[in-house]
């Protein structure tokens, strides 16, 4: 038998799973922060050349690509559609600012990272949470754990080798920790999977179409999403050696000072596609 059910300890439990895996799937993608970031910083429109000015790290052609992706999901408006019109966030992309705090504060009290930019934490508080059916089988060990991963996968209704994989993942990011060594003892959530509630509230509010109404998406033809790692083929040693020198780290949507040292890990720059499994 499973453990006896417990009270849930936060309003994890209360959201909409789906929602909240959904929703970040339009921030997810790799620079996506970085370029919400900037055009906030700017507070107005902005040409593509100009923000990617702000971004040395990156080609103006992919900040180009970037921008029209998140015009196509509602992110950021044009100024018109001739060629080199300027970029924009929209009411649906100014509101992400809540979610980005939320994901920083607990990014900043939960996981052990480096000193890194803070979009570059934001991004990866993303990839800690967007996966598929993640979010059921956090608010199944909320609500019951300690508890054996069979009875988890009977709880959230996916099939054991789902379920096995989904846990190995969140282990690996933090969210869950077995209480013992051996093969078959159950799993618990850890302080930073307990401490999720207050993300996925924001995260649920924001995709909210009530809350947060969001503009119907555009159609853009030479919009194409990307993996998450930036293929920028060579210019890899391009991009981390201006990350290291570069000053112009967006932060202002978020609660906490500018990091001193504005640096993107490497396993997180070159390895992002082949280690995140999106």
């Amino acid at each position: 038998m499973s453990a006896p059910a417990q009270p849930a300890t936060s309003q994890i439990g209360f959201v909409d799973a789906q929602r909240v895996e959904e929703a970040p799937s339009l921030i997810a993608p790799k620079w996506t922060t970085w370029s919400a970031q900037t055009l906030a910083q700017q507070g107005g429109p902005m040409r593509v050349r100009v923000v990617a000015a702000r971004l040395p790290f990156l080609s103006e052609q992919f900040v180009g690509k970037r921008l029209a992706q998140m015009q196509a999901d509602g992110l950021v408006t044009r100024a018109g559609d001739r060629h080199g019109a300027p970029y924009q966030l929209s009411g649906f992309g100014n509101a992400l600012s809540s979610v980005h705090r939320a994901l920083s504060d607990w990014s900043h009290a939960h996981l052990p990272l480096d000193k890194v930019a803070g979009a570059e934490r934001v991004e990866d508080a993303v990839r800690r949470l967007h996966l598929r059916r993640s979010t059921a089988v956090i608010q199944v060990l909320d609500a019951g754990g300690p508890m054996r991963f069979v009875h988890i996968a009977e709880q959230a209704g996916l099939d054991n080798g789902f379920t096995r994989q989904r846990l190995i993942r969140l282990q690996l990011d933090g969210l869950v920790t077995r209480t013992g060594p051996r093969h078959g003892d159950p799993y618990v959530l850890t302080a930073a999977g307990r401490a999720l509630g207050p993300v996925y509230a924001a995260v649920e509010h924001w995709s909210n179409p009530v809350a947060a109404p969001r503009p119907a998406p555009v159609p853009v033809a030479a919009a194409t999403r990307t993996h998450t790692g930036i293929p920028l083929g060579s210019d890899g040693i391009r991009t981390s050696a201006a990350l290291r020198r570069s000053t112009a780290a967006p932060s202002s949507l978020f609660s906490h000072a500018p990091e001193p040292q504005l640096r993107v890990p490497t396993a997180v720059a070159t390895q992002s596609a082949s280690s995140r499994g999106w």
